[in-house]
């Protein structure tokens, strides 16, 4: 079965950068897209940027473009989110999801990992 492990998080302040890391596995992964989303506290799960893990082409919300990047590593099986010049509203649990499919829904997810930026 596929299992998502997320790792990484933790307490920076505004202007900082973090490096979140989703293991992979249970599955091998090459045709799959594989997610990044966000949940603040009493605000809704959004979607913050995904791979397709075969061709490597990323797309990113507008809240984190220019300022996130989405990474896979074909041989560690890891999916990597580098978050620079972070802002306090950037602070939320962070999950890796992944789905078999281009479009659609996200059918796996990991546990989380808690960022939090300070002002």
């Amino acid at each position: 079965q596929v299992q998502l492990v997320e790792s990484g998080g933790g307490l920076v302040q505004a202007g900082g950068s973090l490096r979140l890391s989703c293991a992979a596995s249970g599955r091998t992964f090459s045709t799959y897209t594989m997610g990044w989303f966000r949940q603040a506290p009493g605000k809704e799960r959004q979607f913050v940027a995904r791979i397709i893990w075969s061709s490597g082409s990323t797309a990113y919300a507008d809240s984190v473009k220019g300022r996130f990047t989405i990474s896979r590593d074909n041989a560690k099986n890891t999916v990597d989110l580098q978050m620079n010049s972070l802002k306090p509203e950037d602070t939320a649990v962070y999950y890796c999801a992944a789905r078999p499919t281009l479009v659609g829904t996200y059918n796996y997810w990991g546990q989380g990992t808690q960022v939090t930026v300070s002002s």
